[in-house]
């Protein structure tokens, strides 16, 4: 099993993280969380790193469906997006999504199974409509 689901545009990185938005909404998700890596590594220990945002989905939907089944799975939402540049290759920018499979796979609840293949199917949508433009 992998551990992302990803997608490769070549695009400005303000671009690629207002597309990658704007594609979670079209499915449902909204971002609850916003990580800048690159910033919070240079202000707290003076590392520079590429672009690096970590945005916190969530789909209320299949979020609360989730922690009907195991009230634990809120250890694993929101769903992480990572929008980042290819540090090899200044005009890439990779983005990248969890597998949701990872959270059956994780707690070995079956009852998670349809949640899961739901969220995932959603996620490649989103994923594929930013390749596609």
């Amino acid at each position: 099993m992998t551990l992302a689901l990803t997608t490769t545009l070549h695009a400005d990185f303000d671009d690629a993280i207002a597309r990658t938005k704007a594609a979670l909404a079209e499915q449902g998700f909204g971002v609850l969380t916003e990580i800048d890596m690159a910033a919070t590594l240079k202000a707290k220990i003076g590392v520079d790193m590429e672009d690096y945002r970590i945005l916190g989905a969530c789909n209320p939907a299949l979020a609360d469906r989730a922690v009907g089944v195991d009230r634990q799975i809120g250890l694993l939402l929101p769903c992480n997006v990572v929008v980042r540049r290819d540090p090899t290759e200044s005009d890439t920018v990779i983005v990248e999504a969890m597998n949701p499979d990872l959270m059956v796979q994780v707690t070995d609840q079956p009852d998670l199974e349809p949640i899961a293949a739901e969220a995932g199917v959603r996620l490649r949508a989103a994923l594929d409509a930013l390749g596609a433009n």
